[in-house]
């Protein structure tokens, strides 16, 4: 996930993951357990291939909701010895679970469900069943996308949807937006499915409801893991808060200038900084000191994520610039890009 550029400046940027989306979380695993009980209890009556896949779907959805409030309430577990950087990035491990169970609980078990119901088709017994249950799930659904939306929007602004899953560093957001978006079209797809076996009298549309909403589900899962495994790896601040933050480093008089700078997070609610400064020649231990430390008070009021300020002081020599390094790079940014 390459870092995101909400709108309202660094602070913004800085604060949005704080939101979390543990509201949006509480509003899916609510819903998902309500209509993995419905559509169960109609699997149960109508012998549905979809309805199946769908009761496991929302199963599944349900479980990953419960690893993602586990994930980030792990994640704020204090520093230890063992782990002196904290373990913020434990909410992006979860994330990456989650992905794992979409793909093995949700889609392996649906394109098997849809394959077995074409080779060995059978009727749907009282499709007016399903077509209720599978109305009550759209509403539901709905009800969570939209407090995932509602949600989102403090985060992306004007952005789209796709940029913001793409970008954003808290993963409950993109996670339950994308499982909310593929549960309606999964439900859609079930729909139909159902339907034409019930028209047709031909059971292979039950299973090729099953077989789509298999694909739907896999792909989704495959999205999930790129971008979890981005975050694990360890992602950049996004351009708009390294630029505030060198310009909370050049704006004082102790610093000559930056000469490169480097940035990860450590969770979304966490930034390491560690930037090489360029200082005057006649500078003493002290003020060299205390000039370091202003400027990391600069830093942290300008972007409040930046927990941990690592600079070290350097003679600036142009000559020795390696534009081509992202770290030097970071710092020649032109701010109107």
């Amino acid at each position: 996930m390459p870092p995101a550029d909400p709108p309202g400046g660094a602070g913004t940027a800085a604060e949005a993951p704080a939101h979390g989306g543990v509201r949006a979380v509480l509003a899916a695993l609510g819903a998902n357990l309500t209509i993995a009980a419905t559509k169960f209890a109609a699997f149960v009556i109508t012998g549905s291939a979809s309805m199946l896949a769908e009761s496991v779907h929302s199963l599944a959805d349900s479980g990953n909701q419960l690893l993602l409030l586990v994930g980030r309430r792990r994640s704020r577990r204090a520093e230890t010895e063992e782990h002196q950087f904290g373990f913020g990035p434990e909410r992006y491990l979860y994330g990456f679970i989650v992905a794992v169970v979409l793909f093995t609980v949700g889609a392996l078990f649906s394109v098997y469900e849809g394959v077995h119901r074409i080779t060995h088709p059978e009727t749907v017994e009282s499709p007016a069943v399903a077509f209720a249950v599978l109305g009550i799930a759209m509403v539901l659904e709905s009800f969570s996308l939209r407090t995932a939306l509602a949600q989102s929007r403090q985060a992306r602004g004007q952005r789209g949807l796709g940029h913001f899953i793409r970008h954003a560093k808290a993963p409950e957001l993109p996670t339950v937006l994308l499982e909310d978006l593929a549960a309606l079209t999964g439900l859609t797809v079930a729909l139909a499915g159902v339907a034409l076996s019930a028209i047709t009298h031909q059971g292979e549309w039950d299973g090729a409801g099953s077989l789509a909403i298999g694909g739907l589900l896999g792909v989704v899962a495959v999205i999930l893991a790129i971008e979890m495994k981005s975050l694990l790896i360890g992602e950049s601040a996004s351009e708009q808060i390294e630029r505030a933050i060198v310009t909370a480093l050049e704006d004082g008089p102790e610093l000559q200038r930056v000469i490169h700078l480097r940035t990860v997070h450590l969770g979304p609610e966490a930034l390491l900084v560690a930037a090489k400064v360029a200082i005057r020649g006649e500078e003493t231990g002290l003020s060299i000191a205390s000039g370091i430390d202003a400027a990391e008070r600069r830093v942290r009021a300008a972007v409040p994520i930046a927990k941990m300020i690592y600079l070290e002081p350097d003679m600036y020599r142009a000559a020795q610039a390696d534009v081509t390094d992202p770290a030097v790079r970071a710092v020649l940014r032109d701010p109107g890009e």
